[in-house]
């Protein structure tokens, strides 16, 4: 049996941009993608901490150093720029991998910047 866990999330990020004529998808900083250990393509759920709305879509890069955060397509009606949200990633993890397993948290304050990246919630 596996249970789904969280593998890593950016907390507290701010929406810099919102494109609805893009193919549908959140652009984060390279940095930010490097730091909390996503992958592009990789499935996440945004939580809008401004108006709880909670969505499903998947990374891609964005240039290292601009502190992006773009929801693109379908996501952009979900936020406004400005909006602070949560990007969550989840892992199937096995009972023994859970007991070893630590995901990674990444604060970041009002501009994108890291403030911290922790490996325990």
């Amino acid at each position: 049996m596996t249970l789904e866990m969280l593998y890593s999330k950016i907390h507290r990020a701010t929406v810099t941009d919102a494109n609805l004529n893009y193919v549908g998808s959140i652009t984060i900083d390279k940095e930010l993608i490097e730091a909390s250990h996503l992958k592009v393509g990789q499935k996440v759920e945004v939580v809008n901490i401004n108006n709880g709305e909670r969505f499903t879509t998947y990374v891609i890069e964005g240039r290292a150093g601009q502190k992006d955060i773009c929801l693109n397509g379908a996501a952009a009606r979900k936020a406004h720029i400005g909006d602070k949200i949560i990007i969550i990633a989840y892992a199937h993890l096995n009972e023994n991998e859970i007991q070893t397993f630590k995901p990674t948290v990444v604060l970041v304050d009002e501009s994108n910047a890291m403030v911290e990246v922790r490996d325990y919630i």
